[in-house]
């Protein structure tokens, strides 16, 4: 077991999707309740901050290093770094006026695949997990309905979809999900938190195809292996650890962002760090480039 420490000392409300660009060199991550996107580089130490128009829960690399695809809260859209110039592709769930894009990450074919939570009291499962193909088509995946889609990420090979609905606290495994013909009826559980305090929140895998799983109460990023077995832990000194991933020039940094949404003010008062932006060197771990969407208008 190891810790992370704090690298950049962000404050973010709800920081989320951290991303490593492996041609720019720079780690990326969302504030969404602030919709601002954020931009760090280690080789400077430069911080760069974009404005969204409203708020940005996700997004995915292209393979124009200029562009990024967003997942805004109602819509996906186009993201022009250099102008800031924005390109709508396609409102989301118009018809649920309390649900909003939430967690996403692109597959191996170079499709982003994401999906919605719903913010209604109680967050019953309405949403739904979607994936955008290269020619801008879209279409909701068989999968059953969602309270708050997370842990998005898939296997080295494609093959297998793993995604979680927080509120259940169980992430499942999609195998099959690379066949035109998968199915919803290939799913099983493959790591139960449902008994635990802590909720499974954004993921990522690495070079060996395991599975990192930033835990959101629970003070921790946890390694599992194919089987479900809890392989390494991470800890964060901050209650509400919210997604990482493999970075750094050896893709052997672990980032991990945080929130400080729904921390009272005396309990931060006892975790000043909360919301910021954390890592921590691995030993003989490593990640893989982050894969981008092959489509760009």
């Amino acid at each position: 077991m190891s810790e992370a420490e704090l690298l950049i000392d962000a404050k973010n409300r709800l920081g989320e999707c951290v991303l490593w660009c492996d041609r720019t060199r720079r780690v990326f991550w969302t504030d969404i309740q602030s919709a601002r996107l954020h931009a760090y580089a280690p080789a400077t130490q430069e911080v760069r901050t974009w404005e969204m128009p409203e708020r940005l829960s996700n997004f995915a690399f292209t393979n124009d290093d200029n562009h990024l695809l967003l997942g805004l809260a109602s819509r996906l859209a186009f993201f022009d770094l250099s102008t800031a110039a924005i390109t709508p592709i396609c409102p989301v769930e118009a018809d649920l006026p309390t649900t909003r894009i939430n967690d996403g990450r692109c597959d191996r074919q170079g499709r982003f695949v994401f999906g919605t939570m719903n913010e209604a009291p109680g967050k019953p499962a309405i949403g739904g997990f979607y994936r955008l193909n290269a020619d801008l088509s879209w279409q909701r995946l068989p999968l059953p309905p969602v309270a708050i889609a997370n842990s998005i990420c898939f296997s080295l090979d494609g093959s297998t979809m793993f995604y979680c609905d927080s509120m259940q606290g169980i992430i499942y495994r999609w195998d099959g999900y690379g066949s035109d013909d998968a199915s919803a009826g290939r799913i099983q559980a493959f790591v139960d938190l449902s008994a635990d305090s802590a909720a499974p929140d954004g993921s990522t895998i690495d070079a060996d195809g395991f599975l990192w799983n930033a835990q959101w109460g629970g003070r921790r990023v946890v390694r599992y292996a194919m089987d479900g077995r809890a392989d390494r832990m991470v800890t964060v000194p901050t209650s509400q650890p919210s997604c990482a991933c493999l970075g750094g020039e050896q893709l052997d940094q672990l980032f991990i962002t945080s929130a400080r949404d729904e921390i009272s003010e005396e309990r931060l008062a006892r975790q000043p760090q909360a919301g910021g932006l954390f890592h921590t060197h691995l030993q003989d771990v490593c990640g893989v480039p982050e894969c981008r969407f092959v489509g760009l208008a």
